[in-house]
């Protein structure tokens, strides 16, 4: 693999802004002189997710990630260096230069990065097809705007296509471009026997005689197509009957993992303005054919958590738009647990005296005002939920609402606050005519009986514990403690604490590291306005930081308080270390050399680590 020269490098880091990149997957907002966000590498809440452009360097003070925009590129979008190298040098307009030369030949390139530019090039000879003064592109774009009654615009911007019923053109095209042999076969575009030479005959289209909507990841890349049937669509077809048929799994595409329009939705979602999940690529074109730009849709397949958790990445408010029919309400009966869990604000959009509620057609008829109609009869998770489950309310029988009342609960107990469950439970007793206490009984035994152990209850019991001198308290909750009554440690604490020593397990942990991003970053808001900013996430957060404020410590010297700390923190994680060193070295059969000479350099090391002072640095 050719090497990219380092004054090529120096000069893509010096020329691109590391925000620019970062934005195309993490919503960032302006902190004095910095960025933060919800980080990318795990799932969170508060963001903790910082950058800092002046520096060209990211850190999550969640996780511990960190690195600059090349680094970033390859955690995110699973590159090696060159790729990554390659790829910002083509979104950012910087030309790459290699040691000898030359670039990389066409067989050194990746896989992946060349099925991507193999996409682009087949939405775009798709598209030619679709525009085309012939009978394909005649036929298509009549049944685009006179059968479905989209405009010539949207296709336009969408990059619409059809695909002939013969499928001719693309494999010649393709194959005239240099691909390689593993791009063709695992493309997803042809039909290809294991064992058969590739050729221009070996290579059967998937898609023929099809309307072609590509398929975009939240970066705007082009990944997939869904291909709507058509009477175009020949009798041979294999999937003659099936009415969308998606591009295969591809070492690019997962259909689970990306959601229709999100690189265009997630730069619209904002306050007032909450994605809007359809169930269909064509009633999310339909959305935004008529101005409502936030909307959003799966792969033809379930939503999943990985789905939802990029949602809530970019804003945490969805508003539910599924047909009104069985299926749709299956689907949203599917969705609203997955979505508490993820943490996601939920209303589900409804109309009220409509037998049906079809997106596409309502707002084919009636436009944008159509939208606002149906958020002013909007309902909440929980109303929904009971509606759907006992569609008599009041007047249903003993037994009906009892036999609701399981799949009702495993729908309260994904909400991880108590005060949620709480006014689920107070909605739901509205709308059945239930009393709140007996509710909250059978809920409690319901948990008893059948709900897993969940963080939420953990995190619930561990607030619980009173920071008193008759309680011993875990070395995080003690320099919480002392960070939350004497702020001047913050900053120095934030450069001396290593991430890795920090047990985010319980909630004393995952607030001292969150706390600390925001001294490092100058960002703390001060200990009394914590309930006003958006640091605390969880009741139990509330619980445990209200307990430590309650009492302020008697500490003659806090810095040496946090010294005590610090070291505890210390002889933890190097102690653990140390006794899977001692167990490793009493086993038998350990090779003299090279393993048991490394473990006992470590021992060495660890054990001067140790021994050796732990202070407090200053912050600088």
């Amino acid at each position: 693999m050719p090497l990219v020269k380092l004054t090529c490098i120096r000069d893509l880091r010096a020329r691109v802004n590391i925000v620019d990149v970062i934005s195309r997957s993490v919503t960032l907002k302006k902190a004095g002189s910095r960025f933060k966000g919800l980080c990318p590498f795990h799932q969170e809440k508060s963001p903790s997710f910082h950058v800092n452009p002046d520096m060209g360097v990211y850190k999550c003070f969640g996780c511990g990630k960190s690195g600059d925009l090349i680094t970033f590129v390859r955690e995110t979008e699973g590159l090696n260096f060159i790729e990554s190298v390659e790829a910002l040098g083509q979104r950012f307009n910087v030309s790459i230069e290699y040691e000898n030369g030359s670039g990389p030949s066409r067989e050194e390139r990746s896989l992946r990065q060349e099925i991507f530019e193999l996409h682009e090039l087949a939405t775009q000879h798709y598209h030619d097809e679709f525009r085309a003064i012939n009978d394909t592109g005649s036929w298509m774009r009549t049944y685009w705007q006179d059968q479905r009654r989209f405009s010539a615009e949207l296709a336009e911007d969408f990059k619409i296509g059809a695909a002939d019923p013969r499928g001719s053109g693309l494999g010649a095209m393709l194959l005239k471009k240099g691909f390689s042999e593993d791009a063709l076969r695992q493309c997803g575009l042809f039909f290809i026997y294991e064992d058969a030479q590739l050729t221009l005959h070996s290579l059967r289209p998937r898609f023929r005689g099809r309307l072609m909507i590509p398929i975009r990841d939240h970066q705007g890349r082009v990944v997939a197509f869904t291909a709507r049937q058509t009477e175009r669509t020949p009798d041979n077809d294999p999937a003659k009957d099936a009415k969308y048929v998606n591009s295969p799994e591809t070492p690019i595409f997962t259909k689970g993992n990306l959601l229709f329009n999100l690189d265009r939705a997630r730069s619209h979602a904002g306050d007032d303005h909450p994605f809007v999940m359809v169930e269909g690529q064509l009633d999310a074109l339909r959305c935004w054919s008529v101005g409502l730009k936030t909307a959003v849709a799966p792969q033809g397949t379930a939503i999943t958590e990985t789905q939802l958790a990029l949602l809530r990445r970019y804003h945490n408010q969805v508003e539910c738009f599924f047909d009104s029919d069985g299926a749709g309400q299956k689907a949203s009966l599917r969705f609203l647990p997955m979505a508490l869990k993820a943490g996601l604000e939920l209303r589900f959009l409804t109309l009220r005296g409509a037998e049906k509620l079809d997106p596409d057609l309502l707002f084919l008829e009636q436009g944008l005002k159509a939208y606002e109609a149906v958020r002013t009869d909007s309902e909440s998770a929980m109303a929904f939920a009971s509606r759907a489950l006992v569609p008599e309310g009041r007047t249903a029988s003993a037994e009906r609402k009892a036999a609701a009342m399981k799949p009702l609960f495993d729908i309260v107990f994904a909400a991880e606050s108590e005060v949620a469950r709480t006014e689920f439970l107070s909605e739901a007793g509205r709308h059945l005519g239930l009393s709140e206490i007996a509710l909250s009984t059978d809920f409690e035994q319901f948990k008893r009986n059948g709900a897993r152990y969940s963080p939420a209850q953990r995190d619930s019991q561990t607030a619980s514990v009173r920071p008193d001198s008759s309680v011993t308290i875990s070395p995080e909750q003690h320099l919480l403690l002392l960070c939350l009554h004497y702020e001047q440690l913050g900053k120095p604490l934030s450069h001396t604490l290593p991430h890795n020593w920090v047990d985010s397990t319980h909630p004393s942990g995952v607030l001292l590291n969150r706390f600390l991003a925001e001294f490092e970053q100058d960002a703390w808001p001060g200990a009394q306005q914590l309930n006003d900013s958006d640091l605390l996430e969880t009741d139990a957060e509330k619980t445990l930081i209200a307990f430590l404020l309650f009492d302020a410590p008697v500490v003659d010297d806090p810095f040496k308080a946090a010294d005590e700390g610090l070291q505890k923190l210390r002889e933890r994680t190097l102690g653990l270390r140390l006794r899977q060193i001692e167990l490793a070295l009493s086993k038998p059969g350990v090779d003299i050399l090279p393993k048991t000479f490394y473990l006992l350099k470590e021992r060495r090391e660890l054990q001067g680590q140790l021994r050796q002072p732990l202070r407090l640095v200053s912050a600088v």
